[in-house]
Order: C-alpha cells, then sequence, then structure tokens
C-alpha cells in the first residue's frame, strides 16, 4: 500500500495549505520521517500539544472564574440541541472545493499564493513545474454520508468519557460539520483550562486581526548621536542572526546589518541601542508554572528576539529533527538579539544597551530617528503553520500580541488576552466561554469551552473567512505527522490513524484534544475533548483515552 504524500515544503519555510485535508489516508506503512521543513512535521514528533511542564497546581476548579461543571457521573443530554450558530449546508461542498484546490496541489494557487509574496497563477497552471500533483493526505469526505444521530454518538462516546484515566472532569463537544447539530454535549459550553489546544484561537483571531499576508518588520533607526544605531523590534520571533537560523527563511540581522552600513555610509558604527518597548508588562505570564521559564518551552516575551530565543541554535535544529521541541532558551532575548547585531556591525557586547528610538524629526538619512534598513517575517500564514505544527509557546504569544497592536490595544499578555477576545467575539463565537491569559496555552488561568472550539473550527472551513481556512494547514494528523505521529496505532485507537486532525494540548493533569474526524461513513464531524482534573502521573492513559473518543467516532456510523 502507498503511503500518503504531502504538498511539497516552500524553499523558505513552512507551505501551508489554504484547505482542509478531511478524509481517510490510505491504511498501510508509516511514512519515514520527513526533512526538517515543518510541512508535514515528521513522524517522530512528541505525542502531545505541548511537552508536560511544572508539577502539580492547585485544582484548576478552586480559582476564581473557574468551570462550573455537573457532578462526575452526569449523563449526557438524551438529544442535545442545536447549537446557537447553525453553520451553511454548503460547507460540505466548500470543504471539498478547498480541498480539490489546494490541499492537492503542487503550487499554491489564488490567495494563498498572494499571502505568500508569489506571484499567483491560473487555475490548472505548473507555475514553471511538470512535477504531477501529489495525492491528498486524506480522501474526501462524503457530503451524502449519513448524519449520525445523537442516540448513536452517545451511546458509543457515553463509555469513553467516563473512563477514570480522564479524570472527574471531562467536557466534550460534537458537531456535524455540514449542519452545525451537537450530537454529544457534555459540559459543552463550560470554561475549561484548554492547554495548548489555546492556539486555534490564536491562530484565528491573528489571521483575522492582520491577515495571512502580514509581515512583521524588525528596523534599524539612525540612534540620537552620530554612529548609533537602534535596532527596533516589531516582534518577530523567528528573526535569524544569518542563513543558519533555527525557522527555515526567516528575516536576518545580517540582512539589517548590510543595509545599515550602506546607510551610514562612510560613519563607523559604535554603539548598538536594543528599543523593545513595543512590548510591555511581564515577560512571564503570572500563571505560568515555575519551571516554564526553564523547561526548554516557554521564553521571556520581548518584542526583539532571534530564533525563539534558543540559546544553541545548531542543537535545538538536531533535536528538531528527532522530534524534540524544547530548548534551552536565553534569559535577555532582546539583549542577547542585539550583541548579534553588534557583532555584525564589527562592534563587541560592551556597546550594546537598552534604549528607545528617537523620534524621526528629520527625514535627512542619517539624522535621529531615520530609518537604516529594514527586514519583515515569513508571512503570518506561514507562522501560524510552525506554531500549530510544532506547538511552537514562543511563537503563540509574538502572534498573540500582533492581535493587541492590531487592535491598538498594549502588546502584553493581559493586552493580547483583551483583543484575542474582542476578535474572537466579532467572529460570532461565544466570547463569554473564552478567558485567555495568554497566547500559548501555558497558562493555567486559560478558559475555553469545547462548543466555542468547534464552533471555530467550523467558521475557520465554512468559506465565509478564507483567510482563516490557514489553520487547518498545520493541524497533525493522526498516526501521520506532527503531535500525532506516534497515535493512534494501537488495537483500541487505530480507526483514527489518517481520520483525525486535530491540535492537542498537555499540562500536568490537564489534556487535551480538538479538531476534525471523518466517520466510517465519511461524514465530517468536529470535536473537542478537554479535561483538566487528570492525576499528575495518568498522562500515557489519558492520552491513549482521548483518542480512543477520536478513533472511536471515526470508526462508527453512529447511527
Amino acid at each position: 500500500m502507498t503511503p500518503p504524500s504531502f504538498p511539497p515544503a516552500h524553499p523558505d519555510g513552512p507551505a501551508p495549505t489554504s484547505g482542509i485535508p478531511t478524509s481517510p489516508a490510505p491504511a498501510g506503512p508509516r511514512r519515514e520521517p520527513a526533512a526538517r521543513g515543518y510541512a508535514p512535521a515528521g513522524a517522530g514528533a512528541p505525542a502531545s500539544g505541548s511537552a508536560p511542564v511544572g508539577p502539580p497546581g492547585p485544582p484548576p476548579s478552586g480559582q476564581p472564574g473557574g468551570p462550573v461543571g455537573g457532578p462526575p457521573g452526569a449523563a449526557a443530554p438524551a438529544a442535545p440541541a442545536p447549537r446557537r450558530r447553525r453553520l451553511p449546508l454548503v460547507l460540505a461542498l466548500v470543504l471539498l472545493l478547498v480541498l480539490a484546490g489546494a490541499g492537492v496541489a503542487v503550487v499554491r494557487p489564488g490567495p494563498v499564493a498572494g499571502w505568500l509574496g508569489e506571484k499567483a497563477e491560473p487555475a490548472g497552471t505548473a507555475a514553471g513545474t511538470t512535477e504531477p500533483s501529489p495525492s491528498a493526505v486524506l480522501g474526501e469526505p462524503d457530503p451524502n454520508a449519513p448524519v449520525p444521530t445523537p442516540d448513536g454518538v452517545r451511546a458509543a462516546l457515553d463509555p469513553l468519557v467516563r473512563a477514570a484515566a480522564l479524570g472527574d472532569r471531562v467536557n466534550v463537544s460534537v458537531a456535524d460539520v455540514a449542519t452545525g447539530q451537537s450530537l454529544f454535549a457534555r459540559g459543552a459550553d463550560d470554561p475549561t483550562v484548554p492547554a495548548s489546544v489555546t492556539k486555534l484561537v490564536t491562530g484565528v483571531t491573528v489571521l483575522a486581526a492582520r491577515g495571512p499576508a502580514y509581515r512583521i518588520p524588525t528596523r534599524a533607526v539612525a540612534g540620537p548621536n552620530p554612529g548609533e544605531v537602534v535596532v527596533v523590534g516589531g516582534g518577530d520571533p523567528t528573526l535569524a542572526v544569518d542563513g543558519k537560523g533555527f525557522y527555515p527563511g526567516a528575516a536576518r540581522l545580517d540582512d539589517l546589518a548590510r543595509q545599515v552600513k550602506e546607510a551610514l555610509g562612510g560613519t563607523a558604527p559604535t554603539k548598538v541601542i536594543v528599543d523593545s518597548s513595543l512590548y510591555s508588562g511581564p515577560v512571564y505570564e503570572p500563571g505560568w508554572d515555575d519551571d516554564i521559564p526553564t523547561g526548554g518551552y516557554g521564553a521571556a516575551i520581548t518584542a526583539l528576539m532571534t530564533d525563539g530565543a534558543r540559546r544553541d541554535v545548531p542543537q535545538a535544529k538536531k533535536d528538531h529533527e528527532n522530534g524534540d521541541h524544547g530548548a534551552e532558551r536565553v534569559a535577555q532575548p532582546d539583549l542577547a538579539a542585539g550583541r548579534a547585531f553588534a557583532r555584525l556591525l564589527g562592534l563587541p557586547a560592551s556597546a550594546v544597551s537598552r534604549g528607545t528610538a528617537p523620534a524621526a524629526a528629520d527625514a535627512t538619512a542619517g539624522a535621529p530617528g531615520s530609518e537604516l534598513g529594514k527586514v519583515e517575517s515569513l508571512p503570518l500564514v506561514r507562522m501560524v503553520d510552525i506554531m500549530i505544527t510544532d506547538s511552537d509557546n514562543v511563537i503563540a504569544e509574538a502572534l498573540a500580541r500582533q492581535v493587541a497592536l492590531a487592535r491598538g490595544k498594549p502588546a502584553s499578555f493581559s493586552g493580547a488576552a483583551a483583543a484575542m477576545d474582542e476578535v474572537a467575539g466579532e467572529l460570532g463565537l461565544p466570547a463569554d466561554e473564552l478567558a485567555l491569559a495568554d497566547g500559548s496555552g501555558l497558562s493555567r488561568t486559560d478558559r475555553i469551552s469545547p462548543s466555542l472550539l468547534t464552533d471555530l473550527i467550523a467558521l475557520a472551513g465554512d468559506g465565509s473567512h478564507p483567510e482563516l481556512a490557514a489553520i487547518f494547514g498545520g493541524l497533525p494528523v493522526g498516526g501521520w505527522s506532527g503531535t500525532l505521529g506516534e497515535r493512534y496505532g494501537s488495537e483500541g485507537t487505530k480507526a483514527g490513524a489518517g481520520m483525525v486532525r486535530a491540535k492537542t494540548g498537555t499540562l500536568t493533569g490537564v489534556h487535551a484534544i480538538a479538531g476534525l474526524v471523518t466517520t466510517a461513513d465519511g461524514r465530517l464531524l468536529t470535536f473537542a475533548v478537554l479535561t483538566d482534573r487528570v492525576p499528575a502521573d495518568g498522562l500515557d492513559s489519558a492520552r491513549v483515552a482521548l483518542d480512543r473518543i477520536a478513533a472511536t467516532l471515526a470508526g462508527c456510523g453512529c447511527r
């Protein structure tokens, strides 16, 4: 049996699809791990949405504003009412068209090419290549497939959501994508600690607020005195020092340094001033576990940094190829970037200090505040793809701040959270079921309801906001890629291999998964399962229990 193939990675980084590969991949041997490049993430990636971090904390339910759930043994409603927002009946057709137009293409036609800064080609052209289109990772759903019944879904899931491995609060939402009908609801509207599935909200809100083609600038301006250069951080976490950076295709400081030297002409650089004042507030969110700053999956969030604040980029690249996304981070990312920039200008580390750029009162080249150079990040469509595929927490926090900046709010944890809540409400999502403290999901004070997630996933695919479909390019595929690459291989879960495409989330005691699943009859469903009272030592058993829920949906007609 031939394993599935993927659209080739963009030469400068991840190449997100603009649609949802939504149906079963062919059964058969797993593909070999892909070369580094994020698209696909490759086999061997860790199986959780983010690595378990920190010691067990107090039960989240004791915190103000926490979820209010029913008793542990409460039964699901016999016939859940349709959700507050019914999706267009044309949705299934839209998904098929998106898949056919982008998910299996060698080139990225239409708006995706524009988002990536490429020349759009007419549909059906080869864009300079005769390479045949690869087959889809997942086959097509059947828009005429029978809809599972609430009774059928309840009969299949009830025993599984009560599994002891999931703890005593398991909140679940399952809905039919084409009709919006709720098929299973157990604490579906109850805000729950989401862990890394928060990144779905971050991705959708930044795509809505900034647009997929937006690029984050890093600028250099003239300082107050001749020879002084101010490097102004714009919030690009993927910025590289040179061509050996962690993120393929990232903007580079050596390019910026070259521009600065040309702009200064005969004036020799004398000092580098680091301006990271775009961000405000604490660099670590107060709700993060104590070990996150040193655990390899988080970092100090500053407006200027290189390589996601990784200390040893060559080692981090090797670890990434082996499926380990953790890495030691520098304590002061902005100063570390400033020192790297100073070296490129021929200056010692002692010539670097923090400060702010002078206002540009004079447009004359070299006048204080005048621009000496600028580089721009990968487009947001690619950054969202990396964030979701690798569950990259640092990128997530940077993107959350872009939402804040787009909405005129402070680029801080609190400002970003308020802005994401605002944008979610503008999109018609139930913002009263959303309370965020960060954009990554590392905070234990985050709350999202399962039904908001299923609404969000369906909205991103219904064609009403084409830019939001970019979140699907990075979603891992069960048994094939990303954080699901090593899952769905056991006897009780293998029905989900190639049928489940979802984002996972893990903190100590918190486990979540949200995404899409195609049933045995070919019906496309969206689902979210969040549980935040799992025993601290129950990581493996909770993960298997979650996978059984999604695999059961994949393997049944549930009628």
